[in-house]
């Protein structure tokens, strides 16, 4: 019974992300038309984007999802924020920051009718993999919108972990930090594997979401963006640790032990 109660529940939510796209995506143009002329920075659309994502989240019975020092990140400043990458629902659950930001993603993305046609008019920055010549595009359009006073939101990773494990990081995010001379703020989420296995389609019940907002590390003190990208990184892979020990009461989980740099 509960694995038919999970299939019937995965099921609805997926009919329920089709069945509102369009009526939603409606709204995201209304309040585009409306607010441009005096929201240069898309704050408002930014912020009815958060809702319309973390909608779903809202209604799915079996996932409870928990934001820790939210206040960490400022609307007041402009940060590179870095998250590890653990399942599609990343994506929705950062949402619940309700913070304004700026996405960098995969330029398949953006052609998924609704939801692509919003991150257009939001002026999320989109990237082609492999393309050197769009990696220094995606790289200057980040820089504008630090200079504006946006934040950007990207996964070191570069793509989703199989098994929770921390994966290596790209410097990227870390090289905009220096250039632009603006904190990095780490987050560190866990549970969403456990909701949406890489491969899987299915959503898991009974996940518990954390999202945890690290304090800023401050661009100054690093010579090169190799160093600050391995110091962020353990600074990451120490707090999922604690997380998902004080998450399971006991000894941290392998996959986090293993995700640690050696000192």
């Amino acid at each position: 019974m509960d694995r038919w109660a999970k299939t019937l529940a995965s099921y609805g939510l997926w009919a329920l992300i089709v069945l509102t796209c369009p009526p939603l995506f409606v709204g995201a143009l209304a309040i585009w038309l409306a607010t441009t002329p005096f929201d240069r920075r898309l704050r408002i659309l930014h912020l009815y984007s958060c809702a319309w994502a973390s909608l779903y989240t809202y209604v799915f019975p079996y996932w409870t999802t928990t934001v820790r020092n939210r206040e960490r990140l400022r609307d007041d400043r402009a940060y590179v924020i870095v998250a590890n990458h653990q399942s599609l629902l990343d994506i929705l659950v950062l949402f619940r920051l309700y913070r304004h930001f700026k996405w960098v993603s995969k330029e398949e993305i953006f052609r998924v009718p609704f939801v692509g046609w919003n991150m257009t008019l939001n002026r999320y920055i989109r990237i082609r993999r492999g393309d050197r010549q769009d990696a220094a595009r995606m790289m200057r359009a980040c820089g504008e919108a630090l200079t504006s006073g946006s934040s950007i939101m990207i996964f070191p990773e570069g793509t989703r972990s199989l098994d929770g494990e921390l994966r290596e990081f790209k410097h990227g995010a870390f090289t905009l930090a220096l250039r632009h001379g603006v904190p990095i703020l780490p987050i560190v989420l866990d549970g969403t594997l456990d909701a949406l296995p890489k491969h899987g389609v299915t959503l898991n019940q009974s996940a518990a979401i954390v999202i945890q907002v690290l304090d800023p590390i401050p661009a100054a003190g690093f010579r090169d963006a190799g160093a600050f990208r391995d110091h962020v990184r353990d600074v990451m892979a120490a707090a999922l640790r604690r997380l998902r020990s004080e998450r399971r009461g006991g000894a941290a989980a392998p996959s986090a032990l293993r995700g640690a740099r050696s000192a």
